[in-house]
């Protein structure tokens, strides 16, 4: 039987699984995968205990005769969703027995922030860690409660797949690369900001490998519990947008609009873009800026459900806009196409027609996404040719329609290029990689 592989997606709301062949073998093609399922997290997405049993819940839905034929896995998750926890894993005791989650901004920590990052040679300023809506901010709020409740050295500094990861291998010394940028990795030099080891503590921070490593086999607990092959692979993954634009195949001029919960804009550069809200990743060997807004998908689902959404669409005509001006934001605070943690959801006036008011808050997301293209492009991005949608947004064609006019370019939607299959394809790619680490203790 050939080999199959696995992409993990750790999102917004929950977990969804891609499953892939060889390529040329039945279910090896990124548009017909052998397998797809998602599920929510049992849980609050802050509580990390969700994210692993969610993950067992999601296999074990899995027919054993596939399961059987894993040959490696890898997991994104949301980019600066971070959590404090002991050198084996453990988790905290509370009030430190859950994560920070990637929207929350740490505006007390901009002082401390700064006195870190000021040792850092000029351009510090730019870096996403600078932002109070980073990880860095984070991090830091963690470790000072830490010591307010008495918890001694010694404790590790996880983003989520970077701790998901550590459960499937049974060790949690490895950091991926992109999930670290806004904790203070720096790509280009591969190294932490200057300050940023000393302020945290060296020994708190991953050993960062580059997307795709190969890691290791998984640990025998972990292989149990999912009931995947002991010998099953783990590969480095990434963070849900960058695993997005792996599954859209960008071609020269593309950008991508991943469309979920949050509103997240990519686009590939010659070298990195610096600016407020933004980052820089390193992707398939390519320099990838981009930035999250905290508005999206997910302000829609306060107000009506998915069925309800796509019944109202369908009387939207996108050719004649409401002429209100919303800003959709999920909750206060926003990160790109400003970098602003005060600012404040216009989410009134509401009117009476629910797809009016459906379609003000499509034009909102519009305006940001369409604000978003255009910070990137003044500081330095080349030129569109269009948009490549990928989430669950990408199904709504009126959208795209509202999208393409406002953009002046192509739009096209692919709601089947999940950041489950970029990570599935990034899982297939690891035969062709280095080993960048010793072999993992069993």
């Amino acid at each position: 039987m050939s080999a199959l592989f696995l992409g993990v997606d750790l999102g917004s709301s929950g977990l969804r699984l891609a499953v892939l062949a060889e390529a040329g073998a039945p279910g090896g093609r990124p548009d017909t995968p052998l397998l797809s399922r998602q599920s929510p997290y049992p849980g609050r997405l802050e509580d990390p205990e969700a994210w692993r049993q969610g993950l067992i819940e999601l296999l074990a839905a899995v027919p054993e005769a596939i399961r059987r034929r894993a040959r490696a896995i890898a997991i994104d998750g949301t980019s600066g969703t971070l959590l404090a926890c002991r050198p084996d894993g453990r988790l905290l005791p509370p009030p430190l027995e859950l994560a920070l989650p990637y929207h929350q901004a740490c505006a007390e920590q901009s002082g401390a922030i700064t006195a870190l990052l000021g040792q850092a040679p000029g351009g510090w300023a730019a870096h996403p860690a600078a932002s109070a809506s980073g990880s860095l901010a984070r991090a830091l709020r963690l470790l000072a409660l830490a010591r307010e409740t008495g918890l001694g050295p010694g404790l590790l500094l996880r983003h989520q797949a970077d701790w998901l990861m550590g459960w499937l291998l049974g060790d949690w010394r490895w950091g991926e690369e992109g999930n670290n940028v806004r904790l203070g990795w720096d790509l280009q030099q591969g190294d932490w900001i200057a300050g940023v080891a000393q302020g945290l503590g060296v020994d708190a921070l991953p050993r960062i490998r580059s997307s795709g490593s190969l890691l290791g086999p998984l640990a025998a607990a972990a292989a149990a519990r999912l009931g995947l092959p002991r010998d099953c692979q783990v590969v480095a993954g990434s963070t849900d947008a960058n695993a997005a634009v792996l599954a859209a195949d960008p071609q020269a001029g593309d950008g991508i609009a991943v469309l979920g919960t949050t509103l997240v804009l990519k686009q590939f550069v010659d070298a990195p873009l610096a600016g407020a809200g933004l980052s820089n990743h390193r992707v398939a060997g390519r320099w990838l800026a981009g930035g999250a807004s905290n508005a999206g998908a997910g302000v829609l689902r306060r107000f009506f459900d998915d069925e309800r959404i796509a019944e109202l669409s369908r009387q939207i005509a996108p050719d004649r806009p409401t002429g209100l001006t919303l800003l959709p934001l999920n909750r206060k605070g926003e990160r790109f196409p400003v970098d602003d943690p005060e600012l404040e959801p216009i989410l009134e006036p509401r009117p009476v027609s629910d797809a009016r008011y459906l379609q003000a808050l499509l034009e909102g997301l519009t305006a940001i996404e369409a604000a978003g293209w255009q910070r990137l492009r003044q500081l330095g991005a080349p030129a569109l040719r269009r948009v490549i949608s990928v989430g669950g947004g990408a199904c709504n064609t009126q959208w795209r329609a509202m999208r393409s006019q406002a953009l002046g370019i192509p739009v096209l939607n692919r709601p089947k290029r999940t950041a489950a299959l970029g990570m599935a394809l990034l899982a297939r790619a690891m035969p062709r990689m280095e080993i960048e680490s010793p072999p993992l203790p069993p």
